[in-house]
């Protein structure tokens, strides 16, 4: 057996458990439903919100008021999954002070047996019919789109679940492009809900002008899981293995705790290709099975290490339809609800999004997620709240490069991308803080959750205002998901290189409406708020210290000048480095520069004043062999320098040449 170097957890995120999320008002609502139910008046709602935030009950309660109150005749959900679609059955909320109830009658509810195709008639039946509220899924609405025109949705909610599966390229997502269709040919209200806003494929899910004419209500992760009564603490953490991973599971499968183990895609490197045959290994690790209910399929297994029965959930073999409905059935209406149904669930596919399964304690991921999507949907199913749970932890079982391997390359990739991803998750996670201009004349106390910084320039702008608001994750992830970005933040660039070029690039590509002042605003939020989050807060009397870069800082020295020299992603390396043994973190190094960053005329002439100080200093020019990654960039930038002149010499001879013929 390979033994796993472990590493402390990447995030590692304490919280207040102060109830203020799971509590409801008079109506009873939660807080973020309350603030959903606020905004109900706007013609298109987008909600961004945690899995397990009450999102299908808010929605409940604003279609609802749009049937009653605001002339609307039909309320259509659509859900990605025939399983989602029993979140949103009939609910009765007037026994908790709301004014209606929700009612969707078994006629109406599409997400049973059955093709979405074959469904397409029961869809248009009811928009001709007398009843309110119907259920689908996506595919069943995207071809109902195609059977009716725009205008047969006038008078209708349209309630999208789990939006990102929408997209604006609208030759690979013909339902993004189908709705846009809908939205400009008719006065259709649109309710769009999202636990996760990221695609793994940088695409984005509106146009710009498009998510413009949604009203956006967010709640992020930290209010959510703050507000929680049990629930403490949450961690990330990666592991690496060498050879098959069915030998190194044991290291990380713990036992005791609850637990969803999702195996690797079978077209993935860390696959055996055989995924029957790696439960059969996964099951074996456990114990010896006893017995397996003919009516649920779950497995009672004996653990070869105490003797106590763990009840087991097969979701990967799916040879037997009905037997893994049966499965799921079971753990939908039963062990969902009692403590005692299931110890661990064995999945490929499923158990992601809208799998509701509160004790949850760990979330065990086989193999490199390319979607950042898939990784917030795993996390969530360990991130609801169930008395005795105090811990969630997300653990990734990720395959280290190995020298003779032809994939190192690829390998390395998926190591930094998996980490980086990470690393956003904890900006996710993290408190939220308001970020204010420090003037020289400012002697007012700083109120909680506000941090003022010299030289910083707040957002000026309604836009600027909105996108910091709303959108800072989302462009988190575009930039963490950028190609030349994953190779800067390792290290492999000098830190205002990444702040001052990279960033801003990448800002001006996803908002090309900004103007040059805007992107800069932008720029220093995103930074800020990285590096404040990523740094480690020390109170020292009433003093408040910021760690960066191996320093802490007085939180009221803090200027942005100090801030843009601060690699805010750095931390993406420093992981990697104790988490891998010296010869695997030489393979990791020599494949970086392999591919490092190529030399831009625009970073050469960013960097030359630090290069020219930097020999000032040293008393010599910057060498290419230097162990140290800032002296070889800045050797590399150099000798880019030395090339460009000579090419421009040799130009400006033949040119020379030419005017003496």
């Amino acid at each position: 057996m390979n033994a796993i170097k472990k590493p402390v957890n990447i995030v590692n995120v304490t919280y207040a458990h102060t109830g203020g999320s799971v509590n409801t008002d008079g109506m009873g609502m939660r807080e973020m439903q309350q603030r959903v139910f606020a905004k109900r008046d706007a013609q298109h709602l987008l909600v961004k919100a945690p899995p397990a935030s009450g999102k299908s009950r808010a929605l409940m309660f604003v279609a609802l008021d749009k049937l009653y109150n605001q002339d609307r005749k039909k309320v259509i959900v659509a859900v990605p999954e025939r399983s989602i679609g029993a979140s949103f059955s009939s609910t009765k909320l007037t026994e908790h002070g709301f004014f209606a109830d929700w009612e969707v009658k078994p006629e109406h509810n599409l997400c049973d047996a059955g093709s979405s195709q074959g469904k397409v008639g029961a869809f248009i039946d009811f928009l001709d019919g007398p009843d309110a509220v119907l259920v689908c899924t996506h595919a069943t609405l995207r071809f109902a789109f195609e059977k009716l025109a725009p205008e047969a949705f006038n008078g209708t909610v349209l309630a999208i679940d789990e939006f990102h599966h929408v997209s604006a390229d609208t030759e690979a997502n013909r339902l993004g492009a189908l709705l846009r269709d809908v939205m400009n040919g008719s006065d259709v209200h649109i309710v769009a809900m999202t636990g996760s806003y990221f695609r793994g494929d940088s695409v984005p899910v509106l146009s710009a002008e498009d998510e413009a004419r949604f009203m956006p209500v967010t709640f992020n992760y930290y209010d959510q899981l703050n507000g929680y009564e049990y629930l403490h603490s949450l961690g990330i953490g990666h592991h690496f293995y060498q050879g098959r991973y069915t030998d190194a599971i044991t290291e990380v499968f713990d036992l005791d705790k609850k637990t969803i183990l999702h195996i690797p895609n079978v077209n993935s490197g860390e696959s055996t290709k055989d995924k029957i045959e790696e439960v059969g290994f996964i099951i074996d690790s456990i114990g010896h099975v006893e017995s397996t209910d003919p009516d649920t399929g779950i497995m009672e297994v004996r653990r070869n290490d105490n003797g106590e029965i763990l009840r087991v959930a097969d979701l990967v073999d799916d040879t037997d339809q009905k037997k893994r409905a049966d499965t799921l059935h079971y753990l939908n209406t039963v062990a969902s609800k009692d403590r005692d149904g299931v110890d661990v669930i064995l999945a490929l596919g499923m158990a992601k999004e809208g799998f509701d399964w509160p004790f949850a304690e760990h979330a065990l991921t086989v193999g490199y997620r390319a979607s950042l999507t898939e990784v917030i949907q795993i996390i969530g199913r360990v991130t609801r709240d169930s008395p005795g749970k105090d811990h969630a932890q997300f653990t990734n079982l990720i395959a280290e490069p190995d020298a003779p391997q032809s994939e190192v390359k690829v390998s390395v990739n998926n190591m930094l991308k998996a980490i980086t991803a990470s690393l956003l998750m904890e900006q996710v996670l993290a408190q939220n803080f308001e970020f204010k201009t420090k003037r020289t004349d400012d002697d007012q106390p700083t109120p909680p959750g506000v941090i003022k910084i010299h030289g910083f320039k707040e957002p000026s702008t309604d836009r600027v205002k909105q996108i910091v608001e709303t959108d800072l994750n989302d462009l988190k992830a575009t930039i963490l998901q950028d190609d030349t970005f994953a190779k800067a933040a390792i290290g492999s660039v000098d830190p205002e290189m990444t702040n001052k070029i990279l960033i801003p690039k990448i800002i001006r590509e996803r908002y090309p409406d900004l103007d040059e002042s805007q992107v800069e605003e932008l720029r220093q939020q995103v930074v800020v708020d990285s590096v404040i989050k990523n740094g480690e807060v020390k109170i020292v009397g009433d003093k408040r210290f910021l760690k960066m870069s191996d320093k802490f800082v007085n939180i009221d020295d803090i200027n942005i000048n100090l801030i843009d020299s601060v690699n805010p992603f750095q931390r993406a390396f420093e992981v990697i480095s104790k988490s891998v043994t010296p010869s695997v973190l030489r393979i990791i190094s020599d494949a970086i520069t392999a591919t490092r960053v190529e030399v831009t005329e625009e970073e050469a002439l960013a960097l030359w004043p630090k290069i020219q100080q930097w020999a000032k200093v040293n008393g010599r020019r910057p060498s290419v062999r230097s162990d140290e990654p800032t002296e070889k960039r800045y050797a590399e930038v150099v000798l880019f320098l030395q090339r460009k002149r000579q090419e421009r010499e040799a130009a400006q001879r033949a040119t020379d040449m030419a005017d003496e013929s």
